[in-house]
């Protein structure tokens, strides 16, 4: 009877133990776990996501303060890599997407001159229309990580 009672007791452990093995292998294969940490990132491709409202009478100009505000500066700047602009005639909206080499060159421009870049492309859209307050609304901004 105490020979089956250890037996028993073995027996029980070896399958505790053979349970967390059998689950610990399956999780070194969960690609969750492989996948790159935030971190990361900073060193991969990223892609800058802009949603603007941009109402079909603005549509050229915003297309040309773009062209002629935006475009030059973007170039200048270290980690730039393209851009693509999408306009939807249904929704009257504009998608930016703008290609940086990675996410901490793209983070280590100042705000500051992002703010007086943004405030000459306004300027330029108003002075266009002949308004006085931009109609291009930003509605959206953020980050696509490219996937491999």
């Amino acid at each position: 009877m105490k020979f089956k009672l250890k037996l028993k007791r073995k027996f029980e452990r070896f399958s505790l133990i053979f349970i967390c093995l059998v689950v610990l292998f399956f999780q070194s294969n969960n690609p969750n776990l492989k996948a790159l940490s935030m971190d990361s990132y900073k060193d991969q491709m990223i892609i800058e996501e802009l949603r603007l409202k941009v109402p079909a009478d603005a549509k050229v100009a915003w297309l040309n303060a773009e062209k002629e505000v935006w475009d030059p500066w973007l170039s200048s700047q270290k980690g730039f890599l393209g851009r693509q602009l999408f306009w939807n005639k249904e929704t009257e909206e504009a998608l930016i997407l703008v290609n940086w080499e990675s996410k901490k060159l793209w983070k280590s421009i100042l705000m500051s001159e992002v703010n007086l870049v943004q405030e000459k492309f306004e300027d330029n859209v108003k002075t266009a229309l002949n308004v006085s307050s931009n109609p291009c609304e930003l509605i959206y901004e953020g980050e696509l990580d490219k996937q491999r």
